[in-house]
């Protein structure tokens, strides 16, 4: 007979050996006992209620985990499902289904409408690529469909939303292809042109990020820039009308960037697949090792990524249930 009860802090140690168990099976990374609680535990979103585990006489066989905030994207209607993971030897649909109530009940109570299982989750699960395990992913945007908790979710009336493709490219042999040079040779006929952001010399980033209207990248960009992080750009003369980056190499060797954007009035010029490969360039010019990234299945950006030499390395998928 499984008990599922509220996570203790004595539960730490046999959940961090249960996750490194039976999580690393789906390309997960396993935890040393500080990672998991810097993960689940010390984040702003910690709930003691919405986060669970399983025993049975051998000891903790489950681990399920939650979150909600009215102050996250979609936070004012949706609770998010972290994760759920199970000993093999006693997983099933109805203990699986035990363990999703549980959190959607605790959902319920703080207001929300929906559970989501979607990269807005504050909580980021870092997982390996499976063609090169010593290279991984800062965050799983959603459950890959070999989980068995996928099966599970959609066990339970869960609507399987949309598909993230994981991709990885490795960097030291990457050439900026011939029929892209075209086309920044092209905008350059017209007068635009992919250089180095200089602060002193440039004008309109803040412009431009503010027309694309997504206020992470708003904040984020501008507080990179002004701690001295490159940044490739596109220019109208002096003024920023595209950014692609910042270029940031970190301690393990993966490239770090927040994004991509053209400014809505200067679009259809190729600029946006130039910045990207300019971008992929400047990474490797600074010593990256590999990028990682994810985008959906149907975002036309896919071609563009395997065009670069991007594998699909994992899909994963979003998912919701209306409570």
């Amino acid at each position: 007979m499984i008990q599922i009860r509220p996570f203790s802090i004595e539960d730490h140690s046999a959940v961090v050996e249960l996750w490194n168990r039976e999580a690393t099976k789906y390309d997960y990374k396993p935890f040393t006992e500080r990672e998991f609680q810097d993960t689940f535990i010390d984040h702003p979103y910690f709930d003691a209620d919405c986060i669970w585990v399983g025993c049975d006489e051998k000891g903790i066989v489950g681990f399920a985990a939650g979150c909600c905030g009215s102050d996250l994207p979609l936070g004012d209607v949706a609770g998010y499902i972290t994760s759920v993971i199970m000993d093999t030897h006693v997983a099933s649909l109805e203990l699986y289904d035990a363990f999703l109530l549980r959190l959607e009940k605790r959902f319920q109570e703080l207001g929300k409408r929906q559970a989501d299982v979607l990269f807005f989750n504050p909580v980021k699960l870092k997982w390996s690529i499976p063609s090169a395990p010593q290279h991984e992913h800062n965050n799983a945007p959603g459950i890959s469909k070999d989980q068995p908790l996928y099966e599970a979710l959609m066990a339970r009336g869960y609507e399987d939303r949309a598909t993230q493709c994981g991709m990885y490219l490795k960097l030291g042999s990457f050439i900026v292809p011939e029929d892209i040079l075209d086309k920044e040779t092209n905008a350059n006929s017209k007068d635009y042109y992919i250089t180095s952001y200089v602060p002193d010399l440039h004008t309109g980033l803040e412009e431009t990020l503010a027309a694309l209207q997504n206020p992470q990248w708003k904040k984020d960009i501008v507080t990179y820039v002004k701690v001295g992080a490159p940044l490739v750009v596109a220019v109208y003369g002096n003024e920023v009308v595209g950014f692609a980056g910042p270029i940031i190499s970190q301690p393990d060797g993966r490239a770090f960037f927040c994004g991509i954007g053209v400014h809505p009035e200067h679009e259809g010029h190729g600029l946006g697949s130039v910045l990207f490969f300019r971008m992929v360039e400047a990474f490797q010019n600074v010593g990256c090792q590999y990028i990682s990234l994810f985008t959906g299945s149907n975002n036309p950006a896919l071609r563009i990524y395997q065009k670069a030499g991007f594998t699909i390395e994992k899909q994963f998928s979003i998912l919701r249930r209306e409570l």
